[in-house]
């Protein structure tokens, strides 16, 4: 019978361990594993293969930003004519909203060349909260209650699509 000796985590040489990970072969516990659909690595090949899907510049930050407020600007304005129509309004708003994130993310995709980052999609989806913020006051402050429900009803539909379409995320098959 074969004795083998044991083994310690790299990143804590108190804890024993089997478990290796599937990039490097180093040993890690449970604590240091990050769970991949094909095994188990550690947390430096995992911030290393991270690194390998973030490829934004820092102007893709700024140009993102600034396209997606503008277009978002934009959006907003004609929401705000719309919400004068009154009940077929809603109809209008949760088509319109769905065409406005549409563009606003093929907009950014165009500017930013495809490059991607975490980061980048939460700065995209800022600005188009930061486009829509004027026009949402000024709903407010006018106390147009439909005006604020459009607005609200165009941010709620159309930040997250930005960002789903952008990030890549997939709802369904």
């Amino acid at each position: 019978m074969t004795e083998t000796s044991p083994t310690y985590c790299y990143v804590h040489p108190g804890r024993e361990t089997s478990l290796r990970c599937k990039r490097c072969e180093k040993y890690i516990c449970t604590t240091c594993a990050v769970s991949t659909p094909t095994g188990y690595i550690c947390k430096d090949c995992m911030r290393e293969r991270q690194r390998s899907f973030d490829t934004a510049l820092w102007q893709d930050f700024v140009l993102g930003f600034a396209i997606a407020g503008l277009i978002s600007g934009a959006a907003s304005f004609l929401v705000t004519l719309i919400g004068g129509i009154g009940f077929i309004g809603f109809f209008l708003v949760f088509l319109g909203s769905s065409a406005a994130g549409g563009v606003i993310a093929e907009a950014v995709r165009a500017v930013t060349r495809r490059r991607r980052s975490r980061a980048l999609f939460l700065t995209i989806g800022a600005g188009v909260i930061f486009g829509a913020l004027p026009m949402l006051l000024l709903q407010l402050f006018s106390g147009n209650l439909f005006g604020v429900i459009f607005q609200a009803i165009y941010l709620v539909i159309a930040t997250p699509l930005v960002y789903t379409r952008l990030s890549g995320i997939q709802l369904s098959r």
